[in-house]
């Protein structure tokens, strides 16, 4: 009895509980292998991404981010020559207020050793002394800002616009909420919104938030060059010095400019992109249009907001002077009284010979690199 007892339980495997033996029949399907040489067996797959990554890149807020990237690099390379040749007048111009020791450390730092006070002689000398490569110098830097900040503005601002329309519509299919207060009735209706300029605010402040430490690596790479050589060094000095609040030094005053320039900019180009559609019985822009219909936004935008941005840079002069005026009501307080109304667009028709054909450029792309990623023949 005892053998036969000791030959199942090698046969079977059983459980000892003092004298009484309870023998378990496992069954040929999971019977234990004794010659395993590890009792724990840990196996796991790692999940294939790519077919998720690729759904997600054909999605059209993938289309519309990227064609923003797009646009935005396109439209710099294109108008790096003039930016160069803006900056390296205002300069010369500093140099000739006799702001030498500022303006020639600002010379050295835009790369662009040049004294011309004119265009065409600027542009002249340029050629002269690093060739045509020094029409596009310092791009790269502008390039790390323009390409994520145009994604996220130009992609939020779809987006947005195209939830808040829907918003509408099941809002107006369906009756709007009413909170009575006595004999007073309060409809909650969004049909006096206009989801274009919702949007269009949304894109600013999107891009402003997400962008605004590259802001600030772009200024201090290219006004401190000496001190930030390169961008590894400028992250790791910010940082060290101020935490990740320095990366935002100043976004309040940038948001404050930036909301009424992009929300009057975006509602502008789709007003008269419709309206002109509508009187000349089309359905979509050409080319040559989304470039003129753009160009005509910036210039739009930039006149009703400029005062903002005079205000803006009188905060940015006064902290590096040491008398910054405590917010923007000041400072534009503080530029009418010193140079009257007049002074609030000081540097107007050379910000909008800046603005305009960079808007206008970057809606003539953005559409193109739109049909070419969200038509029918996509290449995502």
């Amino acid at each position: 009895m005892d053998f036969e007892t000791q030959s199942q339980k090698k046969k079977y495997g059983a459980g000892v509980f003092g004298d009484v033996y309870g023998i378990l029949m496992l069954p040929k399907e999971i019977e234990i292998e004794k010659d395993v040489s590890s009792p724990f067996e840990l196996r796991f797959q790692v999940p294939d991404f790519r077919v998720a990554i690729k759904d997600i890149l054909r999605t059209r807020e993938a289309g519309e981010f990227l064609s923003g990237a797009l646009a935005g690099a396109m439209t710099k390379a294109v108008l790096a020559p003039l930016e160069t040749i803006r900056q390296s007048i205002e300069v010369s111009k500093w140099v000739s207020v006799g702001k030498q020791t500022k303006s020639r450390s600002y010379k050295t730092r835009m790369v662009v050793g040049v004294g011309s006070k004119h265009i065409s002689g600027t542009f002249v000398e340029i050629i002269e002394q690093q060739g045509w490569q020094g029409l596009w110098a310092g791009n790269a830097i502008n390039m790390l800002r323009i390409i994520p900040t145009q994604a996220i503005e130009l992609g939020t601002f779809e987006y947005v616009k195209r939830a808040m329309t829907s918003a509408q519509e099941k809002w107006s299919q369906t009756e709007s909420p009413k909170v009575q207060i006595g004999p007073v009735s309060l409809n909650f209706s969004l049909s006096w919104i206009s989801p274009v300029a919702v949007a269009g605010a949304a894109a600013g402040i999107a891009s402003t938030l997400v962008c605004h430490p590259l802001e600030v690596l772009k200024d201090r790479l290219t006004v401190s060059r000496d001190v930030y050589p390169n961008l590894s060094i400028a992250i790791s000095k910010i940082y060290k010095n101020g935490g990740v609040g320095a990366f935002y030094a100043g976004i309040s005053p940038t948001l404050i400019g930036m909301l009424p320039y992009s929300t009057c900019f975006y509602f502008m180009y789709e007003t008269m992109k419709k309206s002109y559609c509508k009187s000349k019985n089309k359905k979509s822009l050409n080319r040559p249009e989304m470039l003129v219909l753009g160009a005509l936004a910036g210039f739009t935008a930039s006149t009703i907001s400029f005062p903002l941005e005079v205000a803006r840079k009188r905060l940015m002069v006064g902290a590096l002077q040491g008398k910054c005026p405590p917010h923007m009501a000041a400072a534009l307080s503080e530029v009418i009284r010193e140079e009257g109304l007049l002074g609030l667009y000081r540097g107007w028709g050379a910000s909008c010979l800046k603005v305009m054909p960079s808007s206008g450029i970057t809606w003539m792309f953005y559409e193109a690199w739109k049909d070419i990623l969200l038509g029918e023949k996509r290449l995502l």
